[in-house]
C-alpha cells in the first residue's frame, strides 16, 4: 500500500544535501543547534543532528583530546564581518579563495564545520588540520558519519573553493560514503544523482547488511507530491537547486521494513 507525501516548493531549500556555494545560496531560517566538543568549545555551534554524530565520531577516535572545532555555524552578520575583515586585511584574492560570500557560505547552514589541531594559536581562517595523525584518522572516519572533506585539492574549478582540509560538511548517510568511494564533491553528486529519477532508477549500495536505494525528484512548481510505500523508510532532503534527493533503505533480501523517517517537512 502507498502513501503520498506533499512537499511545498520551499522543501526543496532544507536538508542535510542542500548545495550551497557561489551559485546557490542559503534561505536563512532558524536552525536547532547544539554544541560539538568540550564545554570550552561551546561557542561553536552545529545543527543538532550534525553535532550528534560529530561527536559520535570523535569519542571512537579521541579526536577532541587534539582537534578543536574552529568555526561552526554563523550568521549572516557575522559572515558579512568576517568577508569585509578578509578583504580590508589579506585583499580580494586571498577573501575569494578561502571566504564565502555573506549568503552563500555553508557555515550558515549550520552542517558545516572548521577543525584545527589544537595548539595555543589557531588561524581563523585557515586552521592547521594536517593529513598525518589525529586529523587523517579523522579523515578516514568520517563518511561513516556522514561527513566528507567539502573542498578537496584538485576541485576548485568546481567548488569555486580553495583547497580547505580543514572544512568538513555534513551530508548524511550514505551520501558521504558515495562520495567519498567516487570521488565527488557536492556539486558533482548533485549532478550524478539526477541520473536516477525515482520511481524508474534508482543509485544502490549496501551499509551493514541493508541495500539503500538513492534517487532524485524533480521539484514541481507549487506542491510535489511523492508516492512512497508507507512500510520502507526514508529520507528526503531538498537540494537547493531544483528537486529533491530521496533516499530508501530496505532489508537485506529486499523486503521493507517498518519504521519510518522524514529529513524535511511538508
Amino acid at each position: 500500500m502507498n502513501g503520498t507525501i506533499a512537499l511545498r516548493a520551499e522543501n526543496i531549500y532544507r536538508g542535510s544535501l542542500i548545495l550551497v556555494n557561489r551559485e546557490y545560496g542559503y534561505r536563512e531560517r532558524k536552525e536547532d543547534l547544539a554544541a560539538p566538543g568540550r564545554e570550552e568549545t561551546a561557542q561553536t555551534l552545529m545543527q543538532r543532528r550534525a553535532a550528534l554524530l560529530l561527536d559520535s565520531l570523535m569519542e571512537v577516535i579521541g579526536g577532541w583530546r587534539e582537534i578543536v572545532p574552529v568555526s561552526g555555524w554563523r550568521s549572516y552578520r557575522e559572515q558579512k564581518a568576517i568577508w569585509e575583515e578578509s578583504l580590508a586585511e589579506s585583499g580580494r584574492e586571498f577573501t575569494e579563495k578561502y571566504v564565502a560570500l555573506p549568503g552563500h557560505s555553508e557555515h550558515q547552514t549550520g552542517l558545516a564545520i572548521d577543525l584545527g589541531k589544537r595548539r595555543e594559536e589557531i588561524d581563523f581562517i585557515r586552521p592547521d588540520f594536517p593529513y598525518t595523525g589525529i586529523c587523517q584518522s579523522f579523515r578516514k572516519k568520517a563518511a561513516e558519519y556522514g561527513f566528507i572533506e567539502r573542498y578537496p585539492a584538485g576541485k576548485e574549478q568546481i567548488t569555486g573553493i580553495g583547497h580547505e582540509p580543514w572544512h568538513f560538511r555534513y551530508v548524511g548517510i550514505p551520501h558521504a560514503r558515495i562520495m567519498q568511494e567516487k570521488e565527488m564533491t557536492l556539486e558533482e553528486y548533485i549532478s550524478f544523482i539526477r541520473q536516477f529519477p525515482y520511481g524508474e532508477a534508482a543509485y544502490r549500495i549496501r551499509e551493514r547488511g541493508r541495500e539503500i536505494e538513492v534517487s532524485y525528484l524533480k521539484a514541481q512548481e507549487e506542491c510535489t507530491r511523492l508516492e512512497m510505500d508507507p512500510q520502507v523508510p526514508y529520507a528526503v532532503s531538498g537540494n537547493n537547486v531544483d528537486g529533491f534527493i530521496i533516499t530508501q533503505w530496505r532489508r537485506k533480501s529486499g523486503c521493507a521494513q517498518s519504521a519510518r523517517y522524514v529529513e524535511v517537512s511538508s
